[in-house]
């Protein structure tokens, strides 16, 4: 007999799988879990936990918990636990990789108003 916290991590494995629930989809909050499985929210967190830890759902912080977008994991339906893994940690990756490419577009941003107001700062000088 499955745990709750399985029960509720293998029904939004299959909602994943057959399409209900699609990459970049809101997964279902925590208090909308514990009301439709009549869980605790530590069921809830540890059913969560072991999606994330699977590579089908990430965490965006403040936002909440989405389905794996597809690149994150090549092939969902087919996954065992070391490929899941893996996809996982791609998502994690490529999640740092956006934040770097928009923290190297800000410093260049700055990088460009500095050097302007010091030609200003040149031509009053």
């Amino acid at each position: 007999m499955l745990l709750t916290f399985e029960v509720i991590a293998d029904a939004l494995r299959e909602r994943i799988r057959s399409g209900g629930l699609k990459p970049g989809d809101a997964l279902p909050t925590q208090a909308v879990l514990m009301a439709e499985y009549g869980a605790s929210s530590l069921s809830v967190q540890k059913a969560m936990a072991l999606l994330k830890q699977d590579g089908y759902a990430i965490s965006r912080p403040g936002k909440g918990a989405f389905v794996a977008r597809p690149d994150d994991a090549d092939d969902l339906d087919g996954l065992d636990v070391g490929t899941a893994r893996v996809g996982g940690t791609v998502a994690r990756v490529e999640a740092l990789e956006r934040a770097l490419a928009e923290a190297v577009e800000r410093i260049a941003d700055l990088r460009a108003r500095v050097e302007a107001l010091e030609a200003v700062g040149a031509r009053k000088g």
